[in-house]
């Protein structure tokens, strides 16, 4: 009997040891998530308080806090403004002791907290902004740009418009990084194709009123005119464009950037027919449909859209990195990312490429006819699937000073 008791104890040693040596490298015995997003203005329905929702979904699917490690997540609305981003992300990682940052829908805000990142020696897990210019001229070596960019998005639905007929544009563009960025990636695609652009005008974010940015692009007779816009003023331009009778008057809407929930807003009557490029659609499978019916009993029975999506897959491949490691330096974990294959129940399996893009198939999609809908959230019909390989930036066209 005393041998046995001796044995257990060395075992309850060895244990708790090896407890210890797992956390050992773990900053203050804590992996501390910062859901950076916007909870209160355009954005807050397709990332926001869902966003939040997706973390807790990660951090209980990984198991990762029943194999002895400690997860803390925290949150906060950054407003849409790039210096309330900053001094959040100073004050999360100087005080607050954040390891990573997730989210952060707006282009302007994950620019300047990216740099901030790089410069703390953390992470940033990238799903909401859009801009291409993350894995390009401001690429860092502790951002991995998961969901969608604006080069894609151009080359999907701008590509698949422009080969359609649609060769005149007309551009009313969201006046900040992700618009300016969308307009240029899109500009170039049209003109790739053979197409001309006859106009362009810039729209203060939160724009309410559209009708002079709708007359002037109603006055270039151009065929398409492109929505290089996001969230609360997409919805807000094609509502105020169906009152104009602009569809009616001959010229199509190109949204070039709209999310499920812009299309739960709009309804099928006003929003059939867009052609919309995604990366994630709840109802792919039964894995995306058992996710889907989770969210949305926690997010007020919204949805989830990519960006959602994002969010909870980039933390499952952020925590394998960090038990990999028994590390959450930012530095390190991002390049262990980047050297793991990805493998999640939402995007399947990809790769983080050493411009931290990372890379899965996108989805040319339509938005169906009411009559078409079958039962709550049935927006999509998928016209094609852009392979992997062919759905991002070719890793040599970016700029980035990681690309040797």
């Amino acid at each position: 009997m005393k041998a046995l008791k001796r044995s257990l104890l060395a075992l309850a040693i060895a244990g708790t040891f090896a407890a210890g040596a797992a956390q050992a490298q773990i900053s203050d015995n804590m992996i501390k998530i910062g859901v950076l997003t916007d909870m209160s203005s355009l954005y807050t329905d397709l990332a926001g308080a869902g966003s939040v929702a997706a973390a807790r979904m990660a951090v209980e699917d990984s198991g990762i806090e029943k194999r002895g490690y400690k997860v803390e997540i925290i949150s906060a609305d950054h407003q849409n403004k790039p210096d309330v981003g900053s001094a959040l992300a100073r004050q999360w990682y100087d005080v607050d002791k954040v390891d990573v940052i997730v989210d952060v829908p707006n282009s302007g805000v994950a620019l300047a907290v990216n740099q901030i990142t790089r410069d703390k020696g953390k992470a940033f897990l990238a799903s909401g902004p859009a801009s291409s210019d993350l894995t390009g001229k401001a690429c860092s070596p502790n951002t991995v740009h998961w969901t969608y960019d604006t080069w894609m998005l151009a080359n999907g639905t701008g590509g698949a418009i422009v080969k359609s007929g649609g060769d005149s544009w007309f551009f009313i563009t969201a006046d900040y990084a992700f618009g300016l960025a969308l307009e240029r990636d899109t500009e170039a695609v049209v003109l790739k194709n053979g197409g001309k652009v006859l106009g362009k005008v810039r729209a203060p974010i939160n724009t309410q009123d559209f009708s002079s940015f709708l007359l002037q692009a109603q006055a270039s007779k151009a065929k398409i005119i492109g929505l290089a816009n996001a969230g609360g003023d997409t919805t807000n331009s094609i509502k105020q464009a169906a009152e104009f009778g602009i569809v009616k008057g001959g010229q199509n809407l190109a949204g070039l950037l709209v999310f499920l929930t812009d299309v739960h807003s709009l309804g099928l009557a006003t929003a059939q027919g867009l052609i919309i490029t995604n990366t994630f659609y709840w109802d792919t499978n039964d894995q995306t449909r058992a996710f889907a019916k989770r969210f949305a009993a926690l997010d007020k029975g919204i949805y989830p859209t990519m960006v959602h999506a994002g969010v909870y897959a980039s933390l499952l491949h952020y925590f394998k990195a960090v038990e990999a490691l028994k590390s959450d330096d930012g530095t390190k974990v991002i390049a262990k990312m980047k050297e793991m294959p990805t493998d999640d129940p939402l995007f399947g399996k990809g790769s983080i490429r050493v411009d931290g893009r990372k890379i899965h198939p996108a989805y040319l999609v339509e938005v169906k006819k009411p009559s078409e809908s079958k039962y709550p959230w049935d927006y999509y019909k998928v016209r094609a699937t852009i392979p992997a390989d062919q759905a991002f930036r070719p890793l040599a066209d970016g700029g980035c000073f990681l690309v040797k």
